[in-house]
């Protein structure tokens, strides 16, 4: 595992070499530049969201409403939080 400061570094020096040889760069990997592949979103976010989402609606059912919005809009914030990383590394973005 690498420091914060090793990554940083890491980093550096790849995009250094991306800018310098991008052919090897693409021989060397799998054609996508390894810093515009980013990482995958967790599943175990979305999953978290979901049933989130259904324990609202079975609040809302039971009739405990602040539960059931209180449960909706965490659910919400991480769906928004997931939806913005994942927009914000390019993951959407067909370069």
């Amino acid at each position: 595992m690498l420091s914060r400061e090793d990554n940083r570094r890491l980093a550096e020096l790849e995009r250094g070499l991306w800018n310098e040889d991008p052919e090897f760069c693409l021989r060397m990997s799998d054609g996508v530049p390894a810093l515009r592949r980013g990482r995958r979103v967790p599943f175990s976010l979305i999953f978290t969201a979901m049933v989130s989402w259904l324990a609202a609606i079975a609040l809302g059912a039971l009739g405990w409403w602040g539960a059931a919005m209180a449960t909706a809009l965490c659910a919400t914030a991480v769906l928004v939080a997931v939806s913005y990383r994942t927009h914000r590394r390019g993951r959407f973005s067909r370069e």
